[in-house]
């Protein structure tokens, strides 16, 4: 999409975010070179690149622009290395303030340095005596830059205390964002409005919405947040449901649906509307589809149907989708491009998307949602703001829910809401002042899976206080409180100083093996859940693997006795859903790779695997856990499913086995997917999982552990997703005492256009 398309003034939706004020720069130093000579910057950035600082993309880019522009000011072209580099690291653009403010954090610098020779300057060494004014009057090059309109390769949005430079491509995104949204928010009747809308305002039935809710919500004596976020989502074109795990946003969700189909079909009998459903992964789409299948059946359609003119209580049944996608498979993803099928001049065939998940969902899928929709349909977001961000660029639910703590919803909303629901809202909920955005954004703010006497749900608690709330001290106080209360399904595991010591590995081996279930209050007896059912207790990987012996069929024959070989496939995967260990990093000791290896040897020593250290590092052996890491539409496989290899007895060499990886399905015809291990090209082993791939499960024991170094990955928010995943225990590791207190005063700072 070219810049021309869209003026460079969007809605103000979101309100001015505070900026930093402008450093001063060091005196007596003398300026770097790369700062006012082309030679000298591409100098410095092969540098970088060699360090592993910057990426060859960013210093190709450079190079390009250099030779497109030879008389290109230095400082330009910096910027345009540093705002590359910045998509890489998930934020959408370079806000240059910030930029000066901490310079270093502009590049993809190691956590402690490094101990190689030669280093190259460091950003604050290379930017110690420029300033913003100085670095704002370099960017001013007609063929490479401008303000919006155009098609120069750069970008550059001003504001009062900043400077931002974007990619054109990432810029045009958040005008299609910002314009998008605004055009939905907009109530301009000239707008052809969605068919649940004008059943809203039809004068035939004006008490159809708080008749409708009230069937659908029983009547409590507290402010019911489902219910509000019903109202307002039915309300509006774009509606954003947030909150935290258990807090309902599933129920919710389906809710909402039986709300708009009975709006709609009480003005249209024979048209109900047509919903979709999709979340980013294939793994998010399974869980949505198993969750809101069983909700539909629950709903009270017949009393819903009732308030309608004519009988549709089958049609209304009906019309409630409970099938998910992904976006890519919803948008019809083009192999090997970047776009799809569905756009603004081949829309969607829709009226209603929902898409849950959408913490996870970047700047660019966001807007290609958002640019195939029909004018007329809705969109509705659910998913966690407090939660990890995208992988790729943009942390767009967390931007656009950045004032839903405090709702800021006007007295008109307030007044319209108590009509609706019967719930008048709290002042504290109320300002005259609200933004068009907040009236559509409602927070869940009640935990149906964690209550207070849940160590888990205190522990996120504590720790999802943003920093402006609480001092550092305050905020490791509260957490640390919390880790030594003694509640029940919480164990805090420190691996001391030495975390090569064998008492340590000890410490973390019994963990992994069999959960440590001593270290819990009674070793994890007695607990039960809200209905009265007994909790397991703790348990580590010994658990699936002891399953997987003792339930194997015997003397049965693989593909003629199927049924006993998925029962008991099936078994294996349940049990190994109760234990998983988190880790915040991919490589080294402490990630992915060394953990995967460390454990796999660890539960070989108790004689629950067999194999080499080669098989166990890169081979298959039975009870593997695989993830897969690609949606494979082939193999019915999608990004985020985990199996489990299993030997099976060979048809062709009786006495002889040879390995199936077991998937399970939603289908309870075939609920294995039996795969061939030389199938499986996008998979790794799962002993150990990054945060952000556990994003969207749960399990019923989940153990976070945190590396003995500080990183710029371990957040605040990477802390509260890995603990969420835990169902009833957690246990929190550090490998080295005060890890924890560093990782959550750490927030992550996505800089975009689209908070400000």
């Amino acid at each position: 999409m070219s810049g021309s398309q869209h003026d460079h003034h969007t809605p103000d939706l979101f309100g001015d975010a505070p900026e930093a004020d402008q450093p001063s720069a060091p005196a007596q130093v003398n300026a770097h070179p790369a700062l006012s000579d082309t030679v000298e910057l591409l100098a410095l950035c092969e540098r970088w690149v060699a360090r592993g600082w910057l990426r060859d993309l960013d210093r190709a880019l450079v190079r390009f622009l250099a030779t497109e522009a030879p008389d290109a000011p230095p400082l330009l072209l910096l910027g345009a290395a540093l705002a590359s580099h910045q998509l890489g690291r998930g934020h959408v653009c370079l806000d240059l303030n910030a930029t000066l403010n901490a310079p270093d954090f502009a590049l993809s610098l190691p956590p402690e340095g490094d101990d190689l020779t030669d280093p190259p300057p460091l950003p604050s060494d290379v930017l110690a005596t420029l300033t913003l004014t100085e670095w704002q009057a370099a960017l001013g090059h007609p063929t490479l830059i401008s303000q919006g309109l155009g098609n120069t390769p750069l970008v550059r949005s001003d504001s009062e205390h900043t400077t931002r430079l974007y990619l054109r491509r990432y810029w045009q995104y958040e005008q299609t964002l910002h314009q998008e949204i605004a055009n939905r928010l907009s109530g301009d009747e000239g707008v052809c409005r969605s068919q649940t809308c004008r059943a809203m305002g039809d004068d035939s039935h004006p008490e159809l919405l708080p008749n409708a809710l009230n069937v659908l919500f029983r009547k409590t004596t507290t402010l019911d947040w489902q219910k509000t976020a019903c109202a307002l989502a039915a309300r509006n074109r774009f509606a954003v449901i947030t909150g935290g795990p258990g807090t309902g946003k599933t129920t919710t969700v389906v809710r909402l649906l039986a709300l708009l189909q009975t709006l709609q079909l009480a003005q249209s009998p024979t048209q109900p509307l047509r919903i979709r459903l999709a979340a980013p992964t294939g793994k998010a789409a399974a869980r949505l589809n198993e969750s809101i299948a069983g909700q539909v059946s629950l709903l009270p359609t017949e009393a819903l149907a009732e308030l309608c003119d004519d009988a549709v209580t089958e049609q209304l049944q009906a019309s409630i989708p409970t099938e998910v996608t992904t976006l890519h498979r919803l948008l019809g993803a083009r192999p090997d491009t970047r776009h799809f099928r569905h756009n603004a001049a081949n829309p969607l065939a829709l009226d209603v998307l929902v898409i849950d998940e959408a913490s996870m969902v970047d700047i660019e899928m966001m807007t290609a949602v958002l640019s195939a929709l029909p004018a007329q349909a809705q969109l509705v977001l659910l998913g966690d703001k407090d939660q990890l961000a995208s992988v790729e660029a943009g942390a767009v639910l967390g931007d656009l829910c950045r004032r839903a703590e405090a709702a800021h919803y006007t007295p008109e909303t307030a007044q319209w809401l108590e009509n609706a629901t019967g719930q008048p809202l709290p002042e504290h909920y109320l300002d005259p002042n609200g933004q068009p955005l907040d009236q559509a954004i409602t927070m869940l703010r009640v935990s149906h899976r964690f209550n207070a006497e849940s160590g888990i749900g205190q522990l996120a608690q504590a720790i999802n206080q943003p920093s402006h709330a609480q001092s550092e001290r305050e905020k490791h106080q509260a957490v640390h409180g919390v880790l030594r209360h003694g509640y029940q399904d919480l164990h805090h595991l420190v691996l001391g100083s030495n975390a090569e010591s064998r008492e340590e590995d000890t410490a973390l081996d019994k963990l992994v093996i069999h959960g440590s279930p001593d270290a819990f209050p009674n070793a994890g007896e007695g607990r039960t859940d809200h209905e009265g059912t007994p909790i397991a207790p703790p348990t580590g990987y010994r658990h699936y693997l002891n399953m997987l012996k003792a339930q194997r069929p015997q003397g049965l024959a693989f593909e003629e006795d199927k049924e006993a070989y998925n029962d008991w496939a099936s078994a294996v995967l349940s049990a190994y859903s109760h234990f998983q260990l988190l880790c915040a990093l991919r490589k080294g000791p402490w990630g992915v790779e060394g953990l995967n290896l460390r454990i796999a040897k660890t539960l070989r020593s108790e004689k629950l695997l067999y194999g080499s250290d080669h098989m166990l590092e890169k081979g298959w052996f039975e009870g593997r856990p695989v993830l897969v890491t690609q949606n494979d539409y082939g193999l019915k496989l999608m990004n985020g499913d985990i199996g489990i290899t299993l030997a099976v007895p060979d048809p062709r060499t009786p006495g002889k086995s040879l390995l199936r990886v077991a998937f399970p399905t939603n289908d309870p015809e075939k609920p294995i997917n039996w795969v061939l291990p030389s199938r499986l090209h996008a998979v790794e082993t799962v002993f150990a999982m990054t945060v952000h791939k556990s994003q969207g499960s749960e399990f019923l024991h989940t153990a976070l552990l945190l590396p003995p170094t500080p990183n710029p990955i371990l957040t605040r928010e990477l802390v509260y997703t890995g603990i969420t995943r835990a169902r009833e225990w957690l246990t929190v590791i550090e490998a080295k005492r005060g890890i924890l207190n560093d990782a959550v005063t750490r927030e992550v700072m996505r800089v975009s256009g689209v908070g400000g």
